[in-house]
Parts: C-alpha cells; structure tokens; sequence
C-alpha cells in the first residue's frame, strides 16, 4: 500500500509540473489555428465587398474642434458593409462594447495592461494627427464599433471613411491614409487570458480598391542593425522557421497597433517589401514607427526590422 501511495504521489507532482505546460501549448495551438480561419475569411469577405471607403457621416463637434467627431462610421461600416459579406450576429457601438464580448483591459504584447481602446485616438494619437517635418496627417477621431461573428470570435472595429489607394508610390509618404480599417479580435469572447499573441490579435485592411488584408502575430522583440546581406534570413535564423520581415502592409498594421504591441525606441523599422530608386538603386520600404512616415532607407545602412508569423 505505502508502495501504491508513493507511485500515485510522484504521478500527481509530475502531472502538476507538465499539466499547465501542455495545456498551454494546446492553448497556442488552438489559438493559432483560430487566427488563421478568421484572417481566411476576412480576406474573402474583404474582397467580395465594394470600395472600402465613404461608409456613414462625419459631423464635427464644434465645441472640442475637429478632434472629436459624432459618428457611427464604424457602425455603418459593419451593418452596410462587412454584414452582407460576412455571418455577424450581434453588433454593439462604442458604448456599449462589453455586450460584444470585448474585455475592459487587454494585455499588451510586453505584459503591459491597457484600458480597451474605443475611438481611433484612444488606439494610437498619431493615427489622428502626426507632423513629419513637410510631411502631415490630420483626420476626425472615429469611434470604435464592435461586434460577434458566427463562430464566437469578438471584433474591435475602427474605422477610416476617408481612406485611400495604394498609388504605386516610389517616394515618401504618410501611411496613415492607406488604412482603411484596424481590427482587434479576441478568439474567445469573454474568457481569458485577453492577451495579445494568445486569444487576442490584430488585423488590418488597407486600400479601399483592391485591398490588402493583413493580420501579423508579432515577434515580442525587434532585431535591430542587421546587414542588408542578412536581412532577408535575420527573422529565420534569430527567431524561428516559421518567422518572416515585416511587409511594408504589415508594418502599417504595426504601427496602429504600436501601443498595444508595445513597439518603442528606435522609431525606423524596415520591410521586406523593396521599391527602387531614382538611378535604378533597389532599397526597401521602411516605417517610421513614431509618426507613421513610409521612408526609404539607403540600401546599405544596417536597419530594425520586426518579425512576424503570417
């Protein structure tokens, strides 16, 4: 007997050990999986719908400037938009977010807890207003919207109805225009953890024609001065196989979603995504992380680059 109750006390201390360890791995698994499925669709539903741009009204408080708008953009985005294309069951406005399954606090990608963004300004000021030398960007704060798919998934919603078209661009530019609509979903409603990289996730749709949709699960750390000769396999060999640079879109998915990633310190960030040069010179596209300004770096300085799972 003392034999059978020694045996069956060494399995409870190792199934406690291993138990919360496994779980969570089949927790990451899940989640990923998830993740995957909602971007499928999203893409799909994206591209059945009309041009992104011109859904709802704006108007103006002329008591707090045009820093605050009175709207339901994002409502009318959802319900005149993305509801034909896609199976919603409940849509909820910005006041009333928790009856979506949206949680009060998320944490950040660094372990940072954060209030629930419910307007664009809340979410990142720089995505309302931002000066880069001759270069600005100024736009009414919008209100968030949220809502419930079929599947149980919980969708943040904010919205840009002025949003405008990839032009082919080979010089510097203000990446906020190109964004269309941020998303910040939560895989599993009211449970836990509302973790960033675990149940909750971003996604990003660009371009109101011919739109990019795209949802990075965000490597915790950048690299920073990496080689051009090394930049291509940096995210690979320092991270991991499944890991790849940042796109120039999913940079700009980056950068509204800065603060709840936790992206600081130094503020250019290159992509994957190369443009040429006057002179023929190729070079990448790289993010001004701080002001949201798409510059182009010379080819040969050493750049950060984030790393992503697609």
């Amino acid at each position: 007997m003392a034999e059978i109750l020694l045996s069956l006390t060494i399995i409870g201390v190792v199934a406690a050990i291993t138990l919360p360890s496994l779980t969570g791995n089949i927790n990451e698994r899940t989640w990923n999986t998830q993740r995957k499925a909602l971007y499928a669709r999203f893409s799909q539903a994206i591209s059945l719908m009309p041009a992104l741009n011109g859904y709802g009204t704006l108007t103006e408080d002329s008591s707090s400037g045009a820093s605050d708008a009175v709207d339901t953009v994002a409502e009318t985005f959802i319900t005149d938009g993305l509801s034909k294309v896609l199976k919603i069951n409940n849509i909820c406005d910005s006041e009333h977010l928790a009856d979506c399954g949206i949680p009060a606090k998320i944490i950040g990608l660094n372990g940072d807890i954060h209030d629930t963004p419910d307007t664009l300004l809340a979410l990142n000021s720089n995505a309302v207003s931002a000066v880069h030398g001759s270069y600005t960007y100024s736009t009414l704060n919008t209100k968030a919207a949220a809502f419930e798919t079929q599947n149980g998934e919980s969708i943040l919603l904010f919205y840009n109805p002025n949003c405008v078209s990839n032009m082919g661009e080979t010089s510097w530019y203000m990446v906020q225009p190109k964004i269309c609509a941020n998303m910040i979903f939560d895989l599993n409603g009211n449970k836990g953890p509302n973790t960033m990289g675990k149940d909750i996730g971003i996604m990003t749709v660009l371009y109101p024609t011919d739109s990019a949709v795209v949802a990075p699960e965000v490597y915790r750390e950048r690299l920073n001065d990496i080689s051009a000769n090394d930049a291509p396999a940096a995210c690979t060999n320092k991270v991991g196989s499944e890991y790849r640079i940042a796109t120039k879109d999913e940079l700009a998915a980056i950068f509204i979603n800065k603060n709840l990633l936790g992206v600081v310190g130094s503020p250019l960030i290159s992509s994957s995504s190369k443009v040429v040069l006057s002179g023929g010179r190729i070079s990448r596209w790289g993010l001004n992380v701080g002001t949201g300004l798409y510059q182009t770096p010379f080819p040969d300085d050493p750049w950060s680059m984030m790393c992503v799972k697609r």
